[in-house]
């Protein structure tokens, strides 16, 4: 069962088609990656569907009900303008968005996940004295706090060192094993890769990929090799059947003709040097996206 499906979504803003005859389904008890460039549309998509936003045309379902807006308090939202009242302490704000969306009292439920996210000493804090990071961590709390069916995150490990964003991660996964489905927007490709179920991309409104991150990369098959040597600047540019060079410092990405032999490529290396590495592969999510929303020179 799917708990979010969209079909054929257009929103227009002005002369600007922010989201353009947009159709996906989020299946239950997962998690939902949306990945894109800046201004491609993925806030667009998510304030749709939290009725944020209503669409120029197209259907919107959202937890088995066709009315926008009518299970509101049964999804949980992070947004990506953070906003929480300065003024107020960590506990207090908590526990009012958590019996605002349940009409209940939720002391228990907050405080352990003050506990679980290092924040039981912060709680009589007021949010205008919390770090960047603290705040972050609250404003996830927040979203999460009653135990929603649907999770929506927009960019929810911005600002977070990489403690805390394995916090949030195995939070993530734990949520998701409870049951809640999980929709997140994000710029980290090795997150991405990592955590979701299943990737949409969207690029200048429209969709260009939907699926497991297996079934993408099968799209695109192993035309990549992943290389390391002992030579501190190996000249790849030249080798035969290689057509582009991702150079990451450490290793190399070569991208290979279909023709290409990698057994001629690596022979041309090891004539440069001692090979550490030589691994045919299909191109990481990183690369696909590079490739999909790199400029071209006719733009």
């Amino acid at each position: 069962m799917n708990v979010v499906e969209l079909n054929q979504v257009t929103k227009t803003f002005g002369t600007t088609r922010a989201v353009d005859g947009l159709s996906l389904a989020v299946p239950r008890g997962s998690i939902y990656g949306f990945i894109g460039p800046n201004g491609s549309g993925k806030t667009t998509t998510l304030r749709i569907i939290l009725s944020i936003l209503y669409p120029d045309s197209g259907h919107v379902r959202v937890l088995a009900d066709g009315q926008p807006g009518r299970s509101s308090d049964r999804i949980g939202y992070l947004p990506e303008e953070r906003g929480l009242y300065k003024k107020m302490r960590v506990r207090e704000l908590l526990r009012f968005h958590g019996e605002l969306k349940t009409g209940r009292k939720v002391n228990a439920e907050v405080d352990a996940w003050l506990e679980r996210l290092g924040l039981a000493d912060a709680a009589t804090k007021k949010i205008e004295a919390l770090s960047k990071g603290m705040s972050q961590k609250v404003q996830f709390i927040a979203a999460a706090v009653a135990q929603p069916e649907l999770l929506i995150l927009d960019e929810p490990f911005s600002g977070l060192d990489p403690v805390n964003a394995e916090v949030i991660r195995t939070a993530l996964l734990d949520l998701r094993r409870q049951g809640t489905t999980i929709i997140l927007s994000t710029h980290d490709m090795n997150l991405a890769e990592s955590l979701c179920d299943f990737i949409l991309m969207i690029f200048r409104g429209q969709k260009v990929l939907d699926g497991t991150l297996a079934a993408i990369q099968d799209q695109y098959g192993a035309d990549t090799i992943r290389i390391s040597m002992t030579h501190p600047h190996p000249n790849t540019r030249h080798l035969p059947g290689v057509t582009e060079v991702r150079d990451l410092g450490q290793t190399q990405e070569l991208r290979l003709d279909p023709a290409a032999d990698p057994q001629e490529i690596l022979a041309a290396l090891m004539q440069q040097g001692r090979v550490r590495r030589f691994e045919l592969t299909r191109p990481s999510l990183h690369d696909i996206f590079v490739r999909i929303a790199r400029p071209t020179q006719e733009e």
